[in-house]
């Protein structure tokens, strides 16, 4: 009932900047919390950060705290991604996911919805 498409994905130098975005299908947009995760070759699926149905709590990983602040527009039914001062290890495909309840939590298993996805590689 829910359909994410993330863009803006692609292969950027140590040290560059991308703006990932998340355009959700629904007209009940606003009303979800949001959250970005990533997964890189061989590992497991990471929490990144989210953002709460408001935009009035935010949480992000350690690992990308003060890089990748997150934002969201209601009207244009899209959260955004601002990924500054990118590492070789933050290559990995990044994931948009919407939930029902809650602030944007930082467990997998809060999401209800899953976009399919968009490739980040950062070379050295």
């Amino acid at each position: 009932q829910v359909q994410l498409v993330e863009s803006g994905g692609g292969l950027v130098q140590a040290g560059g900047s991308l703006r990932l975005s998340c355009a959700a299908s629904g007209r009940a947009f606003s009303a979800y919390a949001m959250g970005w995760f990533r997964q890189a070759p061989g590992k497991e699926r990471e929490f990144v950060a989210s953002i709460s149905w408001n935009g009035g709590s935010t949480y992000s990983a350690d690992s990308v705290k003060g890089r990748f602040p997150i934002s969201r527009d209601n009207a244009k039914n899209t959260v955004y991604l601002q990924m500054n001062s990118l590492k070789p290890e933050d290559t990995a495909v990044y994931y948009c996911a919407a939930a029902r309840r809650g602030l944007g939590s930082r467990r997998q298993d809060d999401y209800d919805y899953w976009g399919q996805g968009t490739q980040v590689t950062v070379s050295s």
